[in-house]
């Protein structure tokens, strides 16, 4: 079973189904989806349903690992951090989060927070973290981990090609 794991200002726990509405409002801005490789725009509450619907299973098969992000006192979610591709000792790093949360140190704190916990509980030896190149937010985050920048490669994302920035660090 998928545990929680505390941080000074957060608690990072399972989502669950009754969060469904919450994603579907933080994740289903426009500048959200603009922003990320994989989240789509419109996003629905059923998207998010089935989204939350995997998550145990990935879990379980450590394909992934995915958590809600919430402040610590309140429930309600502000965003997620997550390693969606678990594969031979390498994580890969995906965060978002609600725009009346950027520039708050939350996704830096939580990314630091799912990094230990991978280090110590999912023998995870290198991390790899990507951004689109213009999302500035996500290169500061990635910089402040202290991760090696590595390459700029191009990658369909919605029909479309894109440019990425491509980071990797080891973690043992």
């Amino acid at each position: 079973m998928q545990p929680s794991i505390e941080t000074p200002r957060l608690l990072l726990r399972p989502f669950r189904l009754s969060d469904s509405q919450r994603v579907a409002l933080l994740a289903g801005q426009k500048i959200i989806s603009d922003m990320t490789a994989n989240i789509p725009y419109p996003y629905t509450e059923e998207m998010a349903n089935e989204w939350i619907g995997t998550h145990s299973e990935k879990f379980e098969h450590k394909s992934a690992v995915i958590f809600a992000i919430t402040l610590k006192g309140s429930d309600s979610i502000v965003g997620a951090v997550s390693f969606p591709s678990l594969k031979s000792g390498v994580a890969i790093l995906g965060y978002w989060l609600g725009t009346d949360y950027w520039g708050k140190g939350i996704a830096l704190e939580a990314s630091q927070a799912l990094i230990g916990y991978a280090k110590r509980e999912l023998k995870v030896s290198e991390v790899e973290a990507q951004h689109l190149a213009n999302n500035h937010q996500s290169s500061s985050v990635i910089r402040k981990l202290g991760m090696q920048y590595k390459e700029n490669r191009f990658v369909q994302i919605r029909g479309k090609p894109r440019e990425v920035c491509v980071y990797r660090s080891s973690i043992a």
